[in-house]
């Protein structure tokens, strides 16, 4: 199951409001989620019924009565290997059994039972039983309490009417004294038989003994899916293999990517371009300045890009990156945060007043420090824009009188100052809620490997408990679904279903993406293949992934190429040279692959055939 540490475990568990999560975990209806031969197996162990449960003389027959109840010589016999007559007449002999008549019919109760069925439902019982059997030890209620618990002990998922019946005694009995027993929290109600209608009643431990073996039964029908299936899959989760069209389809993207730490040069250019057809950056930035969605720094991604994560303003609490550890320190730094907390949302003037005389670009730079550290946003993504345009360009000074009286491009919009973002502080129990099931909705079929790579604070273990307890309230579903990932995977019922049906290739032309996008689930989630260099998922890097398989890597600058095993069946090179066709990079000069100069690779002449050329550089495609 869990592979953390043991401590973490508990750490993680012991975190959370188990009150709470069920209270998040909400309460649903269970029949589409139980197995039928789990609630008909347990049934009939209960009863006495199953295989290696039936009475096999004397002594076990009245254990049999007093743990299930008075039972007719049809059930006695049904529940027994042998002859049961013999027994039942020991057991007349010795007074550790009576014949009563209950709910029309005559059965056969164990002598303990004499007061309950006497006080709880007014059955007459024979003289002679020792006063031990025979004084009121509880009241009228609490005897049928007493026996109406035991039938639910005994039985699987139930209807108030069929205990009636079995007791003989009036429904309106029988349902105060279910409702008593659920305040106590014995019993539950709901819906629990497949096919089952009206509201039923079921004992807790039986219904976790039934939820416990339905799961099993549900690990058991998953044949696990190779990593490259898996990746198909997420093309497909995460709509890169349709990309979604129509006004809600960049509110469905960012739906699906919050609280992501994503490089900020392929935030736009890559993520959200590969998800939303005819992206436009002014519908993403209509949004930021209705005040639907924020961005929120989480990070740099060395000296040239950073990393940023788009959250509902109403889940940034929940969702947003954890800040810094290390706050940006400086005179600087301190006084626009002093700024900012006194004077809230400002412009660029205001904070260039407030940093006093210091040079325009240190404040620039301190900044653009304090949004990468999470502390600083903005209500649009323009001068994010203007930056990496800036960086893109090497960093040059802008020309004599480019300036803009409002300051310079990278300092437009509004700037605030995130943690009112994050009030209320949530408590431990809804984040870690809030996080799983953002994570299932983003990964679709969860691993520990994914969870380690969106660096979610505690890791796995800190999502563990709240990932089980959904498992146990029917939400997801736990099993070794992708071979080599243990079986501590957790995954919604509809992306189950969306994996089987990408369990074998199909016939796509190969996709040229980002490496770091978060549908790219090699080098976070599955492992990459052998190859002859050291691939990553670096800002500005593609992978070409054919059929789910990677089939070349592509190097950020575009100069160093890496092939997998899969590129030797795969019409790879048309899907580089798409990069290039479709504006996603300027262009592509390839100086060596696999560790050889370009022009004297093995791929050399596929590459040709694309429409690279060669030159003293090697292979070149320019748009």
């Amino acid at each position: 199951e869990d592979d953390a540490p043991a401590a973490e475990r508990r750490a993680a568990a012991l975190s959370l409001d188990r009150e709470l999560l069920r209270e998040l975990l909400g309460s649903e209806d269970l029949r589409e989620l139980l197995d039928p031969e789990a609630v008909a197996g347990v049934g009939l162990e209960l009863q006495g019924l199953a295989e290696g449960r039936r009475a096999r003389d004397a002594d076990e027959l009245h254990d049999l009565l007093r743990r299930v109840g008075e039972l007719t010589a049809a059930e006695l016999a049904a529940r027994s290997e042998a002859d049961p007559e013999p027994w039942v007449a020991r057991l007349l002999r010795e007074g550790r059994a009576i014949r009563v008549r209950v709910a029309g019919e005559e059965r056969l109760a164990a002598a303990e039972d004499a007061a309950r069925l006497r006080d709880g439902l007014g059955v007459r019982i024979p003289p002679g039983l020792p006063a031990a059997f025979t004084e009121p030890t509880v009241e009228p209620r609490e005897a049928l309490e007493g026996l109406v618990h035991r039938y639910a002990r005994t039985h699987g998922p139930f209807l108030a009417v069929e205990v009636a019946e079995r007791l003989g005694a009036p429904l309106a009995r029988v349902e105060a004294a279910l409702a008593a027993l659920e305040r106590s929290g014995r019993v539950v109600r709901g819906g629990f038989r497949p096919g089952g209608a009206g509201t039923e009643w079921c004992e807790v431990e039986v219904l976790r003994r039934i939820r416990r073996r339905s799961l099993a039964a549900l690990r058991r029908e998953v044949e696990p899916v190779t990593g490259a299936a898996l990746a198909r899959f997420l093309l497909a989760w995460q709509h890169l293999e349709r990309p979604s069209a129509g006004p809600d389809a960049l509110e469905g993207a960012i739906e699906q990517l919050q609280g992501a730490r994503i490089p900020a040069s392929i935030l736009e250019t890559e993520v959200l371009r590969a998800r939303v057809r005819d992206y436009r950056p002014p519908d993403l930035d209509a949004l930021c300045a209705a005040g639907e969605v924020v961005w929120i720094g989480a990070g740099g991604s060395g000296p040239e890009d950073g990393r940023i994560a788009l959250c509902f303003r109403g889940a940034a609490r929940l969702l947003a990156p954890a800040p810094e550890a290390e706050r940006p320190q400086g005179e600087l730094h301190e006084r626009l945060r002093e700024h900012l907390a006194a004077h809230g949302a400002s412009f660029w003037p205001e904070l260039r007043r407030a940093a006093g005389l210091a040079d325009e670009r240190a404040i620039l730079a301190a900044l653009w420090d304090l949004v990468f550290a999470g502390e600083v946003t903005n209500d649009t993504l323009a001068p994010l824009r203007a930056l990496l345009a800036r960086r893109a360009r090497g960093g040059a000074r802008p020309r004599p009188g480019a300036l803009r009286r409002s300051g310079p491009p990278a300092a437009a919009g509004r700037w605030s100052l995130v943690a009112p973002l994050l009030e209320p502080t949530p408590s431990p129990t809804e984040l870690a809620h809030a996080r799983a099931m953002q994570l299932l909705d983003r990964h679709g079929v969860l691993t520990r490997e994914a969870v380690l790579a969106e660096q979610v604070p505690g890791g796995f273990a800190a999502l563990y408990p709240v990932l089980r307890a959904l498992e146990e309230a029917g939400k997801v579903r736990r099993g070794a679904f992708v071979e080599g990932l243990g079986a501590a995977q957790f995954a919604l019922p509809g992306a189950l279903e969306l994996l089987r049906d990408h369990r074998e290739p199909d016939a796509t032309e190969p996709l040229a993406l980002a490496a770091a996008d978060p549908a790219q689930p090699y080098g976070a989630a599955l492992p990459w293949p052998a190859c002859a260099g050291h691939p990553s998922r670096s800002p500005g890097a593609y992978v070409v992934l054919s059929a789910g398989e990677p089939a070349a890597f592509l190097e950020r600058g575009g100069r160093t190429l890496l092939t997998f095993e899969a590129a030797a069946e795969s019409d790879w090179p048309a899907a580089l040279a798409a990069l290039v066709k479709d504006g996603r990079v300027r262009r592509i000069e390839l100086s060596r692959i696999d560790g050889l100069p370009a022009a004297e690779s093995p791929h050399a002449e596929r590459l040709r055939a694309a429409g690279f050329t060669e030159g003293y550089r090697g292979l070149s495609l320019r748009g």
